[in-house]
């Protein structure tokens, strides 16, 4: 990412970055040692990222809001107790819920959240372009945390 992209996503997402419930999310384990916060860092970072390198206009703020409250579901999926059955498909449902409680979202930013895990969630759709792209980036984000890990820590990003 060029030195002015940097800038720009860090100030899209500072809003985010300084909310306490957002920050709760480093507490909750994603992949491997990956947190949910640092995850979701990578895919906004990612989806952004894509979205300069393709011909296609994205409306970035929205692109970036719902990535980063993809995953804003708020417990440890990996704990029995803590967890909903069906993790997987159910996850989408609860952090949009979260994402409304906290924040007001547009329709772009709720069907980001809602259908980034299709296919899996076959009726959850993308439909608008966003969408389809957070759903790639955090596809890809997760494979690599999965089965690659990621020693660095993405919040000195957006510092």
């Amino acid at each position: 990412m060029t030195r002015r992209e940097n800038r720009e996503f860090r100030s899209r997402i500072r809003e985010l970055m300084q909310n306490h419930d957002v920050q709760k999310m480093h507490e909750f384990p994603q992949h491997g040692r990956t947190s949910t916060l640092d995850h979701s860092i990578r895919v906004a970072k990612l989806s952004f990222w894509m979205s300069r390198r393709i011909p296609v206009r994205f409306r970035t703020q929205s692109l970036i809001r719902g990535a980063m409250l993809h995953d804003f579901y708020l417990y440890d999926w990996h704990k029995p107790e803590e967890a909903q059955p069906l993790h997987g498909f159910r996850h989408p449902a609860t952090a949009l819920r979260n994402a409304r409680k906290h924040f007001a979202l547009n329709k772009v930013e709720e069907n980001v959240i809602i259908s980034h895990m299709w296919p899996l969630t076959l009726r959850k759709v993308p439909r608008c372009r966003e969408a389809a792209l957070v759903c790639l980036a955090d596809k890809i984000c997760s494979l690599h945390e999965t089965v690659v890990g990621w020693k660095n820590n993405p919040r000195h990003l957006v510092r």
